[in-house]
């Protein structure tokens, strides 16, 4: 199935780009979030026309995840506290949606689906660094300290 990319996307094309994917995932996924549109000639003229306000679009995107990327790099070390054994395991684990809510906590709103957690959850005390993903093309590590918490 060939589409004409709308916006940025990862590991595929730029604004603009014909792209040849799977027909289930253009027709299930890119088109329904309106990241893409099939690449019929009709398409294609209508694209052309808006390629200058998609263009700005995603400009005015960047920039604002730029800000928030340096608002993200001024917060220094996150600190979360769970509860832990003796021997520094945790009796849980410690996942996106807690690194959101810490982020979100100081000030910056930060979705759980911009965590970027390769690894997995964390299940043990310690500090780790962890990537923020604002934009395609903007990620920002953070610092995030777990510890044990108070009883």
């Amino acid at each position: 199935m060939e589409v004409i990319l709308l916006e940025k996307v990862a590991n595929l094309g730029n604004l603009g780009d014909k792209v040849s994917v799977r027909p289930g995932y253009g027709r299930n996924f890119l088109i329904p979030q309106q990241k893409a549109v099939s690449a019929s000639k009709e398409n294609i003229e209508k694209f052309e026309a808006r390629r200058a306000e998609l263009e700005k679009a995603a400009a005015v995107a960047l920039t604002e995840a730029t800000k928030r990327a340096e608002h993200l790099a001024n917060v220094g070390k996150i600190t979360i506290g769970s509860n832990a054994g003796d021997e520094g395991k945790l009796f849980g684990s410690v996942g996106l949606v807690d690194i959101a809510e810490a982020l979100t906590a100081t000030g910056m709103v930060v979705e759980k689906r911009e965590v970027l957690m390769p690894k997995g959850p964390i299940h043990n005390l310690g500090t780790y660094e962890i990537n923020i993903r604002l934009h395609s093309d903007v990620i920002q590590p953070v610092t995030v300290e777990v510890i044990a918490a108070a009883e």
